[in-house]
């Protein structure tokens, strides 16, 4: 018997939730794929990075898999989801967590391929993949979905343009997806996150000098760096059914970073 034969039977005979999580392979996403197993729930690992999702699926053991997934592409979304239902015949949990980082640039040097590849991936992509999933939490009457916003999420201040723009679009996403399904079964949340110890902090040395300038007084609010743990912690929590009647949330999880 396969390793996928074992995980498709086992949860067969589980009552355990499905969780897919995109960006599972580092940071955020990587401890939400452990938080999630460690209740007891399957887990998709899915990443672009194909290497690095299996890494965080072999640290679960046979309650995970890998699934590589560029979400800027239809083709490869629509792959991903119909191998987790192939696997696992339904998915319980949807956390949106794959994102890039822009170059903090000002508005005016913000290269146009810049706007189009964080736009397309941070927004359109956690569209594409929600819009993959979201029939067949219709179609059993239930699921909940956790995106990962940001602090630019409702700030001007805290990054350059494209990645601002996109994190406030995926506060409006999971609004609307909130109110349009409040009555059938599907809850909808964001986190926040503040500044988080993640690989995507690699992308610094990209960074536009004079857009850090200008973004400094909004940044240097910022109290605390934060594990990406910190973040999974809240994921759980808002796909709990201690969560039950949360709906449309948008949670800061900075450290009060958004209090200042």
């Amino acid at each position: 018997m396969t390793r996928i034969e074992r995980i498709a039977m086992s949860s067969t005979d589980s009552d355990s939730r499905v969780a897919l999580i995109t960006g599972a392979g580092s940071g955020i996403g990587r401890a939400m794929a452990q938080a999630f197993a460690a209740i007891g729930a399957r887990v998709v690992a899915a990443d672009i990075d194909l290497g690095n999702a299996e890494k965080a699926a072999a640290e679960i053991g046979d309650a995970a898999i890998a699934v590589r997934v560029d979400i800027s592409e239809q083709a490869s979304v629509n792959d991903l989801v119909r191998r987790t239902l192939g696997i696992f015949g339904r998915v319980d949990v949807l956390c949106n967590n794959a994102g890039v980082l822009d170059t903090m640039a000002l508005p005016a040097d913000t290269p146009i391929e810049v706007w189009d590849r964080v736009l397309r991936i941070n927004l359109t992509g956690t569209f594409l993949v929600t819009h993959a999933v979201v029939p067949h939490m219709l179609a059993k009457g239930s699921g909940v979905i956790v995106n990962t916003a940001s602090e630019a999420g409702i700030r001007g201040g805290a990054a350059g343009i494209a990645y601002t723009a996109s994190k406030h679009g995926v506060v409006g996403i999971t609004k609307n997806v909130a109110w349009a399904y409040a009555n059938e079964g599907i809850r909808c949340n964001a986190i926040l996150p503040g500044p988080t110890l993640t690989g995507v902090a690699a992308e610094a040395a990209n960074f536009d000098p004079a857009g850090v300038a200008r973004l400094q007084p909004i940044i240097s609010l910022n109290q605390s760096i934060a594990q990406p743990e910190q973040m999974a912690a809240v994921a759980v929590f808002l796909a709990s059914d201690a969560a039950s009647n949360v709906n449309g949330a948008i949670v800061p999880v900075d450290g009060g970073w958004s209090a200042g």
